[in-house]
């Protein structure tokens, strides 16, 4: 347990960042497990429209930090070559 102001500060902001990170993580899966039930599907408007939705998320949460970022490049190229094969 937190001592210290400083330790109790910290755990309270890496809660507060637990969280958030979450939050944003549960967003970035929802898109693309939209994509992948469109891909299903086999809806190929839908999935174009749903790619240009997730591609922005998974951008986002690589720049943030969330997800390294040649993961977000991997899974942008592997739903894009998804959606292609349709």
């Amino acid at each position: 347990m937190a001592n210290s102001a400083q330790a109790k500060k910290r755990a309270r902001q890496a809660e507060t960042h637990r969280q958030l990170n979450a939050s944003q993580r549960s967003a970035m899966r929802t898109k693309v497990k939209a994509l992948r039930k469109a891909i299903a599907v086999g809806d190929k408007e839908q999935a174009v429209a749903a790619f240009q939705a997730a591609v922005p998320v998974l951008d986002r949460m690589a720049r943030k930090g969330l997800i390294h970022k040649n993961t977000a490049a991997r899974g942008k190229s592997r739903l894009n070559n998804a959606i292609r094969a349709m």
